[in-house]
């Protein structure tokens, strides 16, 4: 099996969502820069995961996510297969035509063991137990400050753009030259 950035980023996702879920919804944006993954990314990892009913949204502002169920609940096995990562170390996908025209290769048995004992593994672990890991490893959670939901505590810098904010205003910009 090959954990690809798929998995490896919904699981690290969710245990920034676990440590901060008690300050009410988390947002995407505030995820993804903590965690350095992509918010775009996020947003498509994030749907798959409340389809299959592990996180929650909250629409509007002060809205976000949250666990859909406790952290003690939700195994990384939960989280790998919610966003479509194969658990499976086969050549074949466990369909056991490892060499074409129905034939196995001689480790298929090997390999499907071994997906047993991952999925044994992965179900073994708890969002929970990840989540105490990095409290015990000294992670600070800072606090929501004073209800505002800024990124960044630096200041935003506005710039004005002299250039059209539509097809339209493009095109009259180009036949009045």
């Amino acid at each position: 099996m090959r954990l690809t950035t798929k998995g490896r980023f919904a699981v690290t996702a969710m245990i920034d969502l676990g440590l901060r879920q008690s300050g009410g919804p988390v947002t995407l944006a505030a995820i993804s820069q903590r965690q350095q993954i992509s918010l775009s990314y996020l947003e498509q990892l994030f749907g798959k995961l409340r389809r299959h009913q592990l996180v929650e949204s909250t629409r509007g502002p002060g809205g976000g996510y949250r666990l859909a169920r406790k952290a003690a609940d939700i195994t990384v096995a939960d989280i790998i297969v919610s966003v479509d990562e194969p658990i499976d170390a086969t050549h074949c996908a466990g369909k056991e035509n490892c060499l074409g025209d129905g034939a196995r290769c001689m480790t298929h048995d090997l390999w499907a063991s071994l997906n047993v004992r991952m999925v044994e593994f992965l179900n073994s672990v708890t969002l929970q137990k990840l989540v105490d890991d990095q409290l015990a490893k000294g992670l600070q959670v800072e606090a929501k400050a004073n209800g505002k939901r800024a990124i960044s505590a630096l200041p935003v810098k506005s710039t004005r753009v002299n250039a059209p904010n539509s097809v339209f205003a493009l095109g009259n910009a180009f036949f009045k030259s």
